[in-house]
């Protein structure tokens, strides 16, 4: 039976990657492990390991890569350190990775260097800040790419990857979004949240811009403030310059428009989104989860930037500049909601595990080639 390690270093990217393991774990021809790490470990951050446990998965190996304050460089050491030794002991047959974070780098540096095949999630994909640089790198290193639509697929063909390591299998977070979510309320009553109209903000920084972060978050304070609507902020992630978020933070404490939440389990969040009059901030669920929902979007300042979505007529950008929020945010109340339309789509789990039972993924070389175009 061969052995599937899944990385998982947030709360976000485990929503992503979710269906996916559950249709492994149900499997009787695969055995699954997951490797949590980075903020799932971390109290400050909800310690959202406990989402995977209570998923019901089996075999989770924790590992904590960073003290209270979060250094990427000294994360993506320890990650390799900590991955490697795991490796070591449990030897896997195909390792599966997220996004553009430095665990998911970690992962696939050692499993490159361990001659084990390397599955990328997301790869192709861009955006307006140094995360590019790190999703790119993992594409490098990676042997197996799943994208999520045919933009990805060329771009990595301009990074020299082979047609037949891409395959388009969409976004396995919408897997979630077409299937049965928990109720409004329940949500409401599980998260203590009474508000019977709010918007939703997740604001994260961007580490190239980190001068600028406290400035950024100010602006988006007065911003809400002024706005005199209810508001669930959820906290950022821990990325370099989190904390002058968070300080920034502080002057709502005492608002009651204002509830805080460190973390709230996707499913939950899905409803509460639902619910939502409009979600502001710069997470990449202001251009995917909230347009595909109908929900109105107010997309702050650079760290989406290239992103596919950015077009739709239910996205609104505004710069980290109060005044600009401000009409935004009126653009977004102001727009009729859409009734939620999904488009009939093969769910990306069945995409993946078809792939997976096939054979495709374990008959690619491990020794890459550059192709030229």
């Amino acid at each position: 039976m061969k052995k599937i390690v899944f990385v998982s270093g947030t709360r976000a990217d485990f929503s992503k990657i979710k269906s996916l393991m559950l249709k492994i774990e149900e499997s009787n021809d695969f055995e699954l492990h997951i490797f949590a790490t980075g903020m799932h470990l971390s109290k400050q951050f909800g310690l959202t390991v406990r989402e995977i446990e209570k998923s019901n998965f089996k075999n989770i190996y924790k590992f904590i890569n960073h003290d209270r304050y979060y250094q990427m460089d000294l994360a993506l050491s320890h990650t390799i350190d900590g991955f490697s030794k795991f490796i070591a002991e449990y030897e896997p047959d195909l390792i599966v990775v997220h996004g553009d974070r430095v665990e998911p780098l970690a992962a696939s540096i050692v499993g490159a260097l361990n001659n084990i095949l390397v599955a990328h999630i997301e790869g192709g994909e861009v955006s307006g800040t140094i995360d590019d640089s790190i999703r790119h790198a993992i594409s490098k290193l990676a042997h197996i790419h799943l994208v999520n639509d045919s933009r990805a697929k060329k771009r990595l063909l301009q990074l020299g990857e082979n047609k037949d390591s891409i395959f388009i299998i969409g976004s396995p977070d919408l897997d979630i979004l077409d299937s049965d979510t928990i109720s409004l309320e329940d949500a409401k009553s599980y998260y203590d949240m009474d508000f019977k109209e709010y918007g939703i903000v997740m604001f994260h920084p961007v580490t190239t811009e980190l001068d600028s972060i406290k400035a950024q978050s100010d602006e988006l304070i007065q911003a809400l403030q002024e706005s005199k609507e209810n508001y669930i902020i959820i906290y950022p992630n821990n990325d370099l310059g989190f904390n002058l978020i968070l300080e920034s933070y502080k002057s709502l404490r005492d608002n009651p428009h204002f509830r805080f939440y460190p973390s709230i389990r996707f499913e939950y969040f899905i409803a509460l989104l639902e619910g939502a009059k409009f979600l502001i901030g710069n997470s990449s669920c202001i251009l995917k989860e909230a347009p595909y929902l109908g929900i109105p979007s107010v997309n702050i300042g650079s760290r989406q930037n290239g992103r596919m979505g950015s077009k739709y007529p239910s996205v609104f950008h505004a710069n980290a500049i109060k005044e600009e929020i401000l009409l935004a945010i009126q653009k977004a109340k102001d727009f009729k909601h859409q009734h939620k339309h999904h488009k009939a789509r093969t769910k990306s789990n069945e995409l993946f595990f078809d792939l997976l039972q096939k054979g495709l993924f374990f008959d690619i070389p491990k020794q890459k080639k550059f192709l030229d175009i």
